[in-house]
C-alpha cells in the first residue's frame, strides 16, 4: 500500500485533476507489471544461481573423485612420460660432462680448459648433473605413485663413451664426440624478434663435427697445462673442445627452457601443472647460467682459439660491435609476444608447440646429432612420446 500511495501522489502532482484518475490507473497497471517481471527474473535469478552451484559442485566432486583415485589423466601422463624421457636424456650425457670435467672429474687438462671460461665451472657442472638425475628419477617415482609405467631407456645405452682419462667405459644414450651445435639461441635472446611469429635465426658462427668432450688421451692428454692463450696445437685442441662444452651446455638448456611452458600449457591436473612449472623453472635457471659462460669463449683473452684438427675458430664477437653478438647482453630482449599489435615483452621463446614442444626437441637434439649412431628402435620410442605429448589439449 505505501507504494501505491506514493505512485498516487506522485501522479496527482504532475497531472490535471481531470486526468489524475485515469493516469493513476495506467501507471498502477505499469508498475504491477514491472514487480511481476522483477518477481520472474528473481526466480530465474535462483532457478540459474541453483544451476550453476549444481555444476560448480558436480564439476568439484568429479575432481575430488579423481583426485581421490590417484590417476593421472591420459593427456597428463604423457606430458610427465616425455619430460622423464628428456630428464634421462639429459642425465645421460651431463653424467659424461661431470664425468671429466665436474668437480670431481677425472681429466685435469680438461677441468682447467673449463674454468678458463669460468673458474666455477667444475662446481655448476656437477649441480647441473645432479639436479637433471634429480628430475628423471622424481618424475619417474611420480608415474608409479600414480599408477602409470616410468620411461626406461636403459636397453638403448648403447652409444660409445669417450676413452679420455676420467670417463666411464659404459654404453650411453647420448653421443658428445661430434656435435653440430645449433647456435641460433644466442642471437634470439638478442633479437626483438620472436620465432613463435615465424622469424628464423642464425648463430653468430658454426660448429659443425666437433667433440665437447675429450677423445682419448692421445688426442687430448689428461695432464696437459691450459693457459691463455694456448701455447700449441695440443693446448687449442682441448680449448676448442671446451669452448664446444659451454656453448653446447646452453644449447640443451635453452630446449628446456622452451619446452616446460610449452608442455605446462597443455596440463590439466593442477599437481601436473605445479610439476611442469617448478622443474621447468630450474631449466631456465640452467640456461640463464650457462647462456652467461659461453660468451667468455668468444670474448677476450679466450677469442680467437682455433681447433687444430676441425680447424674450427672460436671468434672475438665484441669485436663486431653488434648487439646481436654481444657477449654480455645475456638477459632475454623484449620481443614480439602474443600479438604484435601489443608492446615488447621480454619472454621465454619459442613457446609455441610447432617450435618449441616435444617433437621440436627431438628434432632438435637428432640435428644436433646427440643421438648419431642410436637405433631405429630409439627413435621410433621418443618420437611417440613425444607426438604423444604435443597431441595432449587441456581438459578441464
Amino acid at each position: 500500500m505505501k507504494e501505491k500511495n506514493s505512485l498516487s501522489t506522485v501522479v496527482s502532482e504532475t497531472n490535471p485533476p481531470e486526468t489524475n484518475q485515469s493516469s493513476a490507473e495506467d501507471v498502477q497497471r505499469h508498475w504491477q507489471g514491472v514487480v511481476k517481471r522483477r518477481s520472474f527474473l528473481k526466480g530465474l535469478g535462483i532457478a540459474g544461481a541453483t544451476l550453476s552451484a549444481s555444476a560448480i559442485l558436480g564439476t568439484q566432486s568429479n575432481a575430488e573423485t579423481a583426485r581421490s583415485t590417484g590417476k593421472l589423466s591420459r593427456g597428463d601422463a604423457a606430458l610427465l612420460r616425455f619430460a622423464a624421457a628428456a630428464e634421462l636424456i639429459e642425465a645421460d650425457l651431463w653424467q659424461q660432462y661431470n664425468e671429466l670435467g665436474g668437480v670431481q672429474g677425472g681429466n685435469p687438462s680438461y677441468i682447467a680448459a673449463l674454468s678458463n671460461l669460468d673458474g666455477d665451472m667444475p662446481q655448476y657442472i656437477a649441480d647441473n648433473t645432479d639436479d637433471e638425475l634429480s628430475h628423471a628419477a622424481f618424475l619417474n617415482a611420480y608415474l608409479i605413485s600414480k599408477g602409470e609405467e616410468p620411461v626406461d631407456l636403459d636397453a638403448f645405452r648403447n652409444l660409445p663413451s669417450s676413452q679420455a682419462t676420467g670417463a666411464k667405459d659404459i654404453g650411453r644414450l647420448t653421443n658428445l664426440l661430434k656435435l653440430d651445435v645449433d647456435l641460433s639461441w644466442y642471437t634470439r635472446y638478442r633479437s626483438t624478434k620472436n620465432p613463435d611469429f615465424g622469424v628464423k635465426f642464425s648463430g653468430p658462427f658454426t660448429i659443425k663435427n666437433q667433440p665437447a668432450i675429450p677423445l682419448d688421451d692421445t688426442d687430448t692428454p689428461p695432464n696437459q697445462p691450459q693457459p691463455v692463450p694456448p701455447a700449441n696445437a695440443q693446448e687449442s685442441r682441448m680449448q676448442a673442445i671446451a669452448n664446444t662444452a659451454g656453448f653446447h651446455f646452453a644449447f640443451i638448456e635453452q630446449g628446456g627452457a622452451s619446452l616446460y611452458p610449452t608442455l605446462a600449457f597443455k596440463a590439466t591436473d593442477p599437481e601436473v601443472l605445479r610439476i611442469l612449472v617448478s622443474i621447468g623453472g630450474v631449466e631456465i635457471d640452467h640456461f640463464g647460467l650457462w647462456h652467461d659462460k659461453s660468451g667468455n669463449a668468444v670474448s677476450q683473452p679466450l677469442a680467437g682459439v682455433v681447433d687444430p684438427v676441425t680447424g674450427l675458430t672460436f671468434p672475438d664477437l665484441n669485436a663486431l660491435h653488434s648487439e646481436l653478438d654481444q657477449t654480455n647482453l645475456i638477459l632475454p630482449e623484449p620481443c614480439e609476444f602474443i600479438s604484435k599489435s601489443l608492446p615488447p615483452c621480454s619472454v621465454i621463446r619459442p613457446t609455441l608447440t610447432q617450435n618449441g614442444g616435444a617433437v621440436a626437441t627431438i628434432k632438435a637434439f637428432t640435428d644436433d646429432l646427440l643421438f648419431l649412431g642410436q637405433s631405429s628402435a630409439f627413435f621410433s620410442l621418443v618420437n611417440k612420446l613425444a607426438v604423444e605429448a604435443d597431441s595432449v589439449r587441456r581438459g578441464f
